[in-house]
C-alpha cells in the first residue's frame, strides 16, 4: 500500500476486504428504527473530476501512471486506483523521467510544477478548480502588495500548495486560538483566504477574531470554502437535530470528513463516529438508538455508504429517508489532455460531479 497522507508518511491502513454481512444484531430499542440519510453527501465535482482523470490517464497512457500524494483523501479510492495501475508518490523526484504524473485534487505549488518540468514529466493537473481559484487569488493579492492571512491546517496539501503561490506574503492561521498571538508587519493591507475544506462556522469565527485585531482586514471576492463542504455541513446539521447516532463515512486524513463528526455533535447528535468501512460499526453504538444519521465526506464513493446502509438493515434499520438540504448539479471539465478518448473522440466522461445513484435510490 502507498504511504501518503497529508504530506507526512504514514500507513494508509489495511487494504479493503469484502464486507461481512450479518455482523450487527437486530436488538429492540424504544421507538421505530430508521435511518436519516444526509443529502448532499459523498463525491463532489472536484473529487469526481480528479478520480476520473486518473482512470482516463491509465486508459490513455497505460500503467503505470504516477500520482503525487493521494489523488483525494480516501483509502478506498486510493487502493482501488492502485489496483488499476496508479502509483502514488510523495514527491515528483520519485517518478522516472518522462513518465506521466497527475497532480492531486488538493493542488500544488509552482515549485512542484517546476520540479516536474525539470524531470521532463508529462504532468496532468487534476487540481480542483475551486482550489485553483484560491491560488489565483493568492497570486493577485500578493502582486497588489497585500499580506495574506491563510486560514487552514498546517501540513495539509492544499495549504502547502496555496502558500507556495505567495510564500513571502502569506501567514498561516491554524485556528481561532492563533489569532491572539498573530504577528504581521503591515496591518493595513491584509486580506484573508481559506482552505476550501474547512468548517464554515470555525472559519467565520476565525475571520471575526481577525477583524477584531485588524479592522482593515479585506475579504476575498467570494467565500473560499467550497460549495460541497458547506452543503455537507448544512445537511448533517439538519440530520443531527433528530439523530441519536451519526455515522460519517470517510478517511481520517480528510479534513471535511472529520469535521462532519464535530458538526453532528455540535448540532444535537448524542454520538457520532467516523468509519472508513461498514465493518467498523460497533454493535454497542446502536444500543437504545432508534434514529441513525448517515453521511459521507466529499471524497467518498457512494458504494461505501450503501455498505453502511446494508449493515444497518441487518440490525433492523430498514426505513431509510433522505434529508435533502440542497441540490448539486455542478460539473467540471476534465484536464484538457483527457477530454477525448484514446481514439480522439469526445469522451462522455468529460465532466465530473454527477450523482451516481444506486439501486435503492432509483424510483
Amino acid at each position: 500500500m502507498s504511504t501518503i497522507t497529508n504530506g507526512a508518511a504514514a500507513s494508509l491502513g489495511i487494504p479493503r476486504v469484502p464486507a461481512v454481512r450479518n455482523r450487527l444484531r437486530d436488538n429492540p430499542v424504544p421507538g421505530a428504527k430508521r435511518v436519516l440519510l444526509a443529502a448532499p453527501r459523498g463525491y463532489c465535482a472536484g473529487v469526481d473530476r480528479a478520480v476520473i482523470a486518473v482512470e482516463k490517464a491509465l486508459e490513455h497512457y497505460g500503467s503505470p501512471v504516477y500520482v503525487r500524494k493521494q489523488i483525494v483523501h480516501n483509502i478506498h479510492v486510493v487502493s482501488t486506483l492502485e489496483k488499476k495501475g496508479a502509483i502514488f508518490v510523495d514527491e515528483v523526484g520519485e517518478v522516472p523521467e518522462g513518465a506521466h504524473i497527475v497532480f492531486s485534487a488538493h493542488g500544488v505549488s509552482p515549485a512542484v510544477v517546476a520540479a516536474a518540468a525539470e524531470r521532463k514529466l508529462e504532468a496532468i493537473d487534476a487540481t480542483c478548480p475551486l482550489v485553483t481559484k484560491v491560488h489565483r487569488e493568492a497570486v493577485r493579492f500578493a502582486r497588489d502588495d497585500f499580506h495574506i492571512l491563510l486560514i487552514g491546517h498546517a501540513g495539509h496539501e492544499e495549504v502547502e500548495g496555496t502558500m507556495g503561490h505567495a510564500p513571502e506574503r502569506t501567514t498561516l492561521v491554524n485556528s481561532p486560538a492563533d489569532v491572539a498571538t498573530l504577528e504581521v508587519a503591515d496591518t493595513e493591507n491584509l486580506v484573508w483566504l481559506s482552505q476550501t475544506t474547512l468548517s464554515v462556522d470555525e472559519t467565520m469565527e476565525t475571520v471575526r477574531l481577525l477583524r477584531e485585531r485588524f479592522p482593515q482586514l479585506h475579504n476575498p471576492p467570494s467565500d473560499d470554502i467550497c460549495y460541497a463542504t458547506q452543503n455537507r455541513q448544512v445537511a448533517i446539521k439538519k440530520v443531527a437535530e433528530s439523530a441519536e447516532l451519526v455515522i460519517v463515512v470517510g478517511s481520517a486524513n480528510s479534513s471535511n470528513t472529520v469535521r462532519l463528526v464535530d458538526v453532528a455533535l455540535e448540532n444535537g447528535a448524542k454520538a457520532a463516529y467516523r468509519v472508513d468501512y461498514a465493518s467498523e460499526i460497533q454493535q454497542d453504538w446502536l444500543d437504545g438508538v432508534a434514529t441513525v444519521g448517515v453521511t459521507s465526506g466529499a471524497s467518498v464513493p457512494e458504494v461505501l455508504v450503501q455498505e453502511v446502509l446494508d449493515d444497518l438493515a441487518d440490525a433492523g434499520y430498514n426505513d431509510v429517508s433522505q434529508v435533502v438540504t440542497a441540490e448539486e448539479d455542478l460539473m467540471f471539465s476534465l484536464p484538457k489532455e483527457l477530454r477525448k478518448d484514446a481514439n480522439g473522440r469526445e469522451d462522455v466522461r468529460g465532466l465530473g460531479g454527477r450523482i451516481r445513484q444506486l439501486d435503492w435510490q432509483r424510483p
